[in-house]
């Protein structure tokens, strides 16, 4: 079955604040947009795919990120729920009135280096089961996959690959280099860097 995947993401001048130095203060934003533009691409090209819904802190800074063929949206508004389970859940919410049969994902928008063969071998082995793959660290969840009409449950932040498979998700077996390979640190910006970035986030260092 196709998989339609949430994608959540804050205003890049306020996301990835650890990454802060990593590019001069005036082009942080930049940079952000370009981890978030990298990742869409390789999404948007990647089979399996139907939709992409990203749910923004805000739509208008991001609007750009439009033209690579995905759908924004913006955060559940009440100050209590934004948080990156609730922008999740919100999606999920979204895409399963329209089909509430749907194989619903959960995908973090720093994957600057993601390749569409890696995420379309993410979703062939998990092959409708719910199922996650977890960071190179081995602690962070990059994708949560849900079972056909069944809820995400996303459990976000620290320890979620533990806490993922608590609940009874799948850890994905796969190597899947690209797709666990999140960038929070200079140190991820760098491992990236050496995997090989989309045209966007390898601009900034040209």
């Amino acid at each position: 079955m196709d998989v339609d995947l949430v994608v959540p993401m804050k205003h890049p001048r306020d996301g990835k604040s650890r990454l802060r130095g990593a590019v001069a203060a005036d082009r942080h934003p930049g940079l952000v947009l370009a981890l978030a533009a990298d990742t869409l691409a390789a999404v948007v090209s990647a089979g399996r795919v139907r939709r992409v819904l990203l749910v923004a802190a805000d739509p208008q800074a991001v609007k750009a990120l439009a033209e690579l063929g995905i759908e924004i949206v913006a955060e559940p508004a009440e100050p209590a729920e934004k948080s990156l389970n609730a922008a999740f859940r919100h999606g999920e919410a979204l895409l399963k009135a329209d089909d509430p049969g749907a194989v619903v994902g959960a995908l973090q928008a720093d994957l600057p280096a993601l390749t569409a063969g890696d995420l379309t071998a993410a979703l062939t082995e998990a092959a409708g089961k719910r199922a996650f793959a977890a960071d190179r660290q081995g602690t962070g969840t990059t994708l949560l996959l849900a079972a056909p009409g069944e809820p995400l449950d996303p459990r976000f932040g620290p320890g979620s690959a533990r806490q993922h498979a608590a609940s009874g998700a799948i850890p994905l077996r796969q190597a899947l280099p690209t797709l666990r390979s999140d960038v929070d640190t200079p140190d991820d910006l760098a491992h990236v860097r050496a995997l090989g970035v989309g045209k966007h986030t390898a601009e900034l260092f040209i």
